[in-house]
């Protein structure tokens, strides 16, 4: 594995008051390398103090390179302990405080045009739950998926996930995958966003944030990047092979919601109401409603339970 560590910016990033149990909040180089697959070995690592965004960094980068499928032979990724003009689906702000998340985008060309990246998202998702689960966590199967780019613990936002294209020609994209995982620190994090959403109207409101040490208490940023990371390598190589059909079980099978009366809403408008049903090989939600099933495309779309859960 390539790791490199950036010069530090000129504003050090505060230390947090709590440490992990190795007593250090940092990415352990060594022992990533030590946990990374054979595959994952070979991407380029680089980790830095503090950016606005590592999606916006990795994207200029990526539209600089030349509009071919072998233009980036590795995927790239890219941590940083803070961002500052962080962000998630929608355009939401993702508030975290350095040593409690990792915070990371991955750079990939894959061998198809954008109209076949459909589910791309959802099969991320698939390798996340994957990841997480290879961790000694309490409740495995408590990890799941919501539609279309949360993975959830108890019911609770764990992680989210970001897909910028940067190109597209008619045989490859560029993405840059951006990924950021509440590791710890979960009750400060709720109650800053409890706060922030006193004044947002409850319709309009994401779902409850929650971090891995409530299942993992010894959860740490190197095992959570490397156990993701590994995933992701064979998800993202089968993905630009295959699409996302051969994800589609899977994904059914980690369904957070399946069974269960959902509402869909734009800008906090309710646009539909059913039973979840899954998703079917293009990443599409099946609702089914009163008046027959529904596909729902991802959009500028939000997903919540019936009965008043996020």
């Amino acid at each position: 594995m390539n790791v490199s560590n950036s010069a530090p910016p000129a504003s050090p990033v505060p230390r947090p008051d709590s440490s992990d149990a190795k007593g250090d909040w940092r990415i352990d180089r060594e022992r990533a390398v030590a946990l990374f697959g054979p595959h994952a070995h070979d991407w380029p690592i680089e980790i830095v103090e503090e950016t606005g965004s590592t999606n916006a960094d990795l994207m200029a980068r990526v539209k600089a390179l030349p509009r071919k499928s072998t233009a980036l032979p590795r995927p790239i990724v890219r941590v940083a302990y803070l961002q500052t003009a962080g962000r998630g689906r929608r355009g939401r702000t993702w508030y975290a405080e350095p040593g409690n998340a990792l915070l990371f985008s991955v750079a990939c060309v894959l061998p198809r045009p954008l109209e076949e990246l459909a589910g791309l998202s959802l099969a991320v998702g698939v390798a996340l739950v994957d990841g997480l689960r290879s961790l000694p966590v309490a409740g495995p199967g408590q990890i799941a998926l919501k539609w279309p780019n949360d993975v959830l613990l108890e019911g609770d936002k764990l992680a989210g996930i970001l897909i910028e294209t940067a190109w597209s020609t008619e045989y490859a994209s560029a993405v840059v995958i951006g990924i950021g995982t509440n590791v710890k620190g979960a009750d400060e994090l709720a109650a800053k966003v409890g706060a922030l959403n006193a004044e947002v109207p409850a319709q309009a409101r994401g779902t409850t944030p929650t971090a891995l040490s409530r299942a993992l208490p010894t959860a740490n940023l190197t095992d959570t990047l490397a156990a993701e990371l590994n995933a992701l390598d064979a998800v993202l190589k089968r993905f630009g092979a295959e699409g996302f059909e051969p994800f589609q079980p899977r994904w059914n099978a980690c369904h957070a919601y399946a069974g269960r009366e959902v509402v869909l809403l734009e800008q906090g408008v309710e646009q539909a109401r059913g039973i979840a049903a899954g998703v079917d090989e293009r990443g599409q939600l099946l609702l089914d409603t009163p008046t027959g099933r529904q596909v729902i495309a991802t959009g500028d779309v939000s997903l919540r339970l019936a009965d008043g859960g996020a």
